[in-house]
């Protein structure tokens, strides 16, 4: 898959696919880019140099940023703490809103941010492991930066559980006290509705129904929308703010995502900003792909990945897909498998297979009680040496 999906409703476990599947760049078929370090702006042909104080100018401008990331990559991270570093000098009347977090836990953010909690204190608030469960301490650095300058986080996302609800019922099936006041959504660009297609017919279910495909685009969007209101709020409470957004690269690509509901919203001064591996083509992107790529190494020291896509269901996690080649597959994880338990854990939610997954250290194995067939059996998954 593209990097351009990143961590889609309904298709729960796309993060553990291999090489980040949910936002990796794509192959090698052109020269590659450039050379780290190196901004590149895209264009209908080859992406063109650009010079550093030049795009922080451009962003200097905006009302929004975006700093599109692969959630697993450490380089995002690094890279989007230099990004804010840099974006603070230019405009000090800054916010940083995070997808990471939902509505709900804006008090811990705002606690953190003033000081009053400790970092175990301040995840276990935010209910990090369950509504994200991505390593923390990818994320911690820009936390602390936020917490160092006083500067404020905001909670950008809505429960999970409402953007699966959009998924399964539409937004017209989610009663209005349901949907934590988003509205709804500006109508998606055929482009966008070609991109999610992508992403649902490559991810596919054990069964559709007519209806399934739209219903996912009104989820999508609903997330779309939500992050876009929440920053919309910010700036019109505080409209000399710029607010930079910690977000899925899915999110950010073309505009389609959070800039297109922004705009629906009057906000129509977005910069988008993503990184790419340097070794890979950025040809033909496009002129609206972002504003200007960072030129990255491809990540060194990201966690392990065991290779599939998951479903919840009430007994477990449904496997809808095993990448070749992976650790899944070596350990005989098959479509159709239903994961009960998770180094003897029940698998009741992705956050827990997601954790196990990202504590194994390279040589470990990993048990699993699967239910195939009606018949319960175990299988290790092998995290080899280097993994």
């Amino acid at each position: 898959m593209s990097r351009a999906m990143n961590r889609l409703p309904i298709l729960a476990a796309i993060l553990l696919m291999p090489l980040s599947a949910s936002c990796s760049s794509p192959p090698i078929t052109a020269p590659a880019c450039g050379t780290p370090g190196q901004w590149m702006v895209p264009a209908a042909a080859q992406a063109q140099p650009a010079e550093p104080r030049e795009v922080l100018e451009r962003m200097r401008g905006q009302q929004v940023v975006l700093l599109g990331e692969r959630h697993d990559s450490a380089e995002d991270h690094r890279w989007q703490l230099h990004m804010l570093a840099q974006l603070h000098a230019l405009r000090p009347r800054l916010a940083i809103g995070f997808e990471m977090f939902p509505r709900r836990v804006q008090p811990a953010l705002d606690r953190w941010v003033a000081g009053a909690l400790a970092e175990a204190e301040f995840l276990r608030l935010a209910d990090w492991e369950q509504v994200w469960g991505f390593d923390a301490q990818l994320y911690l650095p820009l936390f602390h930066f936020a917490r160092m300058n006083r500067i404020p986080m905001l909670a950008l996302n809505v429960e999970r559980s409402l953007v699966e609800a959009v998924g399964k019922q539409g937004f017209a099936g989610v009663p209005e006290a349901q949907r934590e006041g988003v509205g709804r959504p500006a109508a998606p660009s055929p482009a966008y509705r070609k991109a999610l297609r992508a992403v649902y017919d490559h991810h596919p279910a054990r069964s559709r129904a007519d209806g399934d495909f739209a219903r996912f685009v009104e989820a999508q969007t609903f997330w779309d929308r939500a992050m876009a209101e929440r920053i919309a709020a910010h700036l019109q409470q505080a409209p000399d703010a710029l607010v930079v957004g910690i977000v899925g690269a899915g999110h950010v690509r073309d505009g389609q995502g959070v800039a297109h509901q922004l705009k629906a919203l009057g906000f129509d001064r977005t910069g988008l900003l993503l990184t790419w591996e340097s070794a890979a083509s950025c040809a033909g992107l496009g002129q609206g792909f972002a504003d200007a790529l960072y030129l990255i190494d491809p990540p060194q020291a990201n966690p392990p990945r065991l290779g599939v896509a998951t479903e919840q269901e009430k007994d477990g996690l449904r496997v809808t897909q095993v990448t070749a080649g992976s650790i899944a597959e070596a350990a005989g994880l098959k479509s159709g498998d239903l994961i009960l338990e998770v180094a003897g854990r029940r698998a009741d939610s992705i956050a827990v297979l997601r954790a196990a997954v990202q504590r194994q250290v390279s040589g470990a194995w990993l048990p699993l009680k699967i239910r195939r067939g009606g018949e319960e059996q175990e299988i290790v998954a092998r995290f080899p040496p280097g993994s």
